[in-house]
């Protein structure tokens, strides 16, 4: 009997396919992660089955899930949102020697909860009319009573500026950052809004000198389809910070592999695909971001930006000083 269930489920496959698959939670847009999906499962046969939202609405959504939830994956956009889900024992730990191998320590997980697969840099653009790269030095320096009135960003509910001020009270302490941040509020230009987009757009009108921003928007602004786009780009320049010190503020698009993921193996294999030099070199042709493995070739347009100094501090610090850093924004009037 046994032997004719067997042959009856082999005869079911081979008719229909059983095919195995993978769901993910993501944080990105689909437009950005999807079609490397696409490949991973031609390759493998792997089915991905996608869900795309806010990290945060996923961390409560699979807290509320438990055991139930259908999701092997969370990918996230920021590394504080990866350290909350591990904080809240939604991860579990992964042995893959080629994820603990290609990714350096800094941009991973200790325990191997998550694991960062692309990078972005905070980085300064400035209008080159009212600018001289031989002015700007790094973040700190955006405190200088010489850029009053001269500043756009975006609000302090953004995740990227929280980590890049994570970052700093872990260089330099609580108090120094407060300092730091209570004098770069009085040298906005304007009550921070819109996005990373914004900002530039707002130095090419005159309405700030500098902005601070992710080096992916400016990227993407000038390969874009629309030539006011294109032409506002490429009247501002880019400045790598803190050069001569620890370097420019990194973070990372990143996943972790869920408490309850009922395909384990086959979201380990998709998480390991994500960091083949095919796949990173995809990350920096098509989402302008930086590879986190070694030898592969970056796209012409991060090219044009040349070498940089990178900042290893350990992305889990992100996490730790987040808190701090949103308490800290919100006292120095940072909207």
């Amino acid at each position: 009997m046994k032997k004719i269930l067997i042959s009856l489920i082999l005869l079911i496959c081979g008719q229909f396919v059983c095919a195995a698959e993978v769901n993910i939670y993501s944080a990105r847009k689909e437009a950005l992660i999807k079609p490397i999906l696409d490949r991973f499962t031609t390759e493998t046969g792997i089915k991905v089955n996608l869900i795309t939202g806010k990290a945060d609405t996923f961390i409560k959504r699979i807290e509320v899930e438990g055991k139930n939830t259908p999701a092997d994956i969370l990918l996230t956009v920021d590394a504080a949102r990866l350290v909350r889900a591990k904080d809240k024992e939604l991860f579990q730990s992964i042995d893959s020697k080629i994820l603990s191998s290609v990714i350096p320590a800094h941009l991973r997980d200790i325990d191997n909860h998550w694991f960062g697969l692309s990078l972005r840099s905070r980085v300064i653009v400035y209008n080159p009319d009212k600018v001289s790269s031989n002015d700007i030095i790094g973040y700190i320096d955006l405190a200088n009573d010489k850029w009053k009135g001269r500043i756009c960003v975006r609000s302090s509910s953004n995740i990227y500026n929280q980590s890049l001020v994570a970052s700093l009270i872990a260089h330099h302490g609580i108090m120094e950052t407060e300092r730091w941040a209570s004098k770069l509020v009085t040298n906005f230009a304007r009550t921070p809004k819109g996005g990373d987009r914004d900002q530039i757009k707002a130095v090419v009108a005159g309405v700030c000198d500098l902005a601070i921003v992710n080096n992916y928007y400016l990227a993407g602004m000038l390969d874009s389809n629309k030539d006011e786009e294109v032409a506002a780009a490429e009247k501002v320049k880019l400045f790598w910070p803190d050069q001569d010190t620890y370097g420019a503020h990194f973070n990372v698009s990143g996943a972790g592999i869920l408490k309850y993921a009922k395909n384990k193996d086959e979201a380990i294999k998709l998480l390991e695909y994500l960091v083949t030099i095919e796949a990173q070199q995809w990350y920096s042709d098509v989402n302008y971001e930086y590879p986190v493995i070694l030898d592969v070739k970056i796209s012409s347009i991060l090219k044009k930006w040349g070498a940089f100094s990178m900042d290893t501090l350990a992305l889990n610090l992100l996490g730790r000083y987040n808190s701090d850093a949103v308490k800290l924004m919100d006292r120095v009037g940072w909207k």
